[in-house]
């Protein structure tokens, strides 16, 4: 009888983990994942990072390439792969689409190394 409960709530347990809910939170388009596996190369062997943010209704991502490169700007691509400008850099830029990046809502880290 032990035997069968044990694999009932081991069934169970896999069954939930299948089907479990998927609201699209962490979806990142494909074009975006190639993007990373370059950029993986590309990047500082520590330290570098790729978040995703909401900004003007939009999800977009962060490529910091990590402590290595002073004053490296940061591309921010949408989900399209379209560059939609550059953070930081030697003019401490700030300002995507006419508007200041600080209003970007954390999502979430892509990708770290």
């Amino acid at each position: 009888m032990k035997k069968i409960s044990g694999f009932i709530l081991l069934a169970s347990s896999l069954l939930l983990l299948a089907f479990q809910c998927d609201k699209g939170d962490n979806l990142v388009a494909s074009c975006v994942q190639d993007k990373i596996a370059a950029f993986s190369t590309e990047a500082c062997p520590s330290g570098a990072t790729v978040k995703s943010y909401n900004f003007q209704s939009n999800t977009v991502y962060v490529f910091d390439f990590g402590p290595c490169g002073a004053d490296m700007a940061l591309p921010v691509l949408n989900n399209n792969c379209d560059t939609l400008g550059f953070l930081g850099g030697i003019s401490g830029n700030t300002m995507i689409n006419n508007q200041d990046f600080a209003s970007a809502e954390f999502l979430q880290t892509i990708w770290f190394n």
